[in-house]
């Protein structure tokens, strides 16, 4: 799927243009379009205990907000991209929600500083209702320490993590229209360790053998489409083993796969993918096994 209209939602705060412009290689690949999104929540323009609102507050963070689009739109113009804006009062899902019915795009830029105010989005109900409704990739921006830092390029190294599910194939096709911006891809599936708890030698190595064959032909199937492909298995938990991944092979990004599904296998890459993107350091690109554009209510 390529990636032609982007929608970057910003509170400024936790994404700022140091963090859109570390996504403008996209225009390498296939991006046509930027779409901002800030919404104004209604906290900010309601008087106390709820007793009318205030116009002229809005009035002044609409403003304030145009007027940091403006500048910002002037450099994408001169990349040649078209830029549209949405600036709306509301709760920031819905919001996010109406805009993408509005604007269809291929990719939601979310993100949060480690105490930015977006950092509610995080939470796991909000997460899961996101995912769940959209079956659009969003991709959970961060800064790599505690200084902002931006990374530069952040497609040039990332980490897919499969477990095998519809999702995760999903997650791997996806990167196939990436591969003008991927330096090298690394690979990886974790093993659970009940799986090699048995007395007979010969069923463990099966197993090992089996999995690493599923992730040779994997890598292959990049090679072919011309990306620099490695295969990695790890075994114990998730979560923790995909971080410590990221971490050896210093990732750039983790793209995982998600699902609203509720089989067994869909429920725990779901669980898997919701925490990392939480609570790892790293940004991650979140790819829903659905192709559905429209939102579900």
């Amino acid at each position: 799927m390529k990636i032609k209209k982007l929608l970057f939602v910003t509170k400024f705060e936790d994404l700022c243009f140091n963090s859109l412009n570390s996504l403008l290689n996209l225009t390498n690949a296939s991006l046509e379009h930027v779409v901002f999104l800030n919404v104004i929540e209604k906290e900010k323009v309601s008087m106390h205990r709820g007793a009318g609102y205030i116009k002229e507050e809005e009035v002044k963070l609409k403003e304030t907000a145009n007027i940091r689009f403006i500048d910002w739109a002037e450099s994408l113009f001169e990349l040649g991209l078209e830029v549209g804006a949405h600036i709306n009062v509301g709760s920031l899902i819905p919001e996010i929600i109406k805009t993408i019915e509005l604007e269809k795009p291929d990719l939601i830029v979310i993100g949060r500083s480690h105490k930015g105010p977006l950092e509610h989005l995080y939470s796991h109900s909000d997460v899961t209702e996101l995912i769940r409704r959209i079956h659009i990739p969003v991709l959970v921006f961060k800064h790599i320490n505690e200084d902002n830092i931006v990374p530069e390029k952040i497609f040039s190294r990332p980490l897919l993590a499969t477990n095998w599910s519809d999702s995760s194939k999903k997650a791997a096709e996806y990167i196939y229209d990436l591969k003008e911006l991927i330096e090298k891809l690394n690979v990886m599936h974790v093993t659970d360790d009940d799986r090699l708890k048995s007395k007979s030698t010969h069923l463990v190595q099966k197993i090992r053998k089996e999995e690493r064959e599923k992730l040779d032909n994997l890598c292959e199937t990049f090679e072919n489409h011309g990306i620099n492909t490695r295969a990695h298995v790890y075994v114990g938990d998730p979560e923790k083993e995909i971080i410590k991944a990221a971490k050896e092979y210093q990732a750039s990004l983790i793209i995982l796969g998600s699902s609203s599904k509720f089989s067994i296998v869909e429920r725990w890459m779901g669980s898997t993918t919701r925490t990392i993107a939480e609570k790892s350091i790293f940004p991650c690109m979140i790819i829903p096994a659905s192709g559905k554009q429209k939102p579900e209510e």
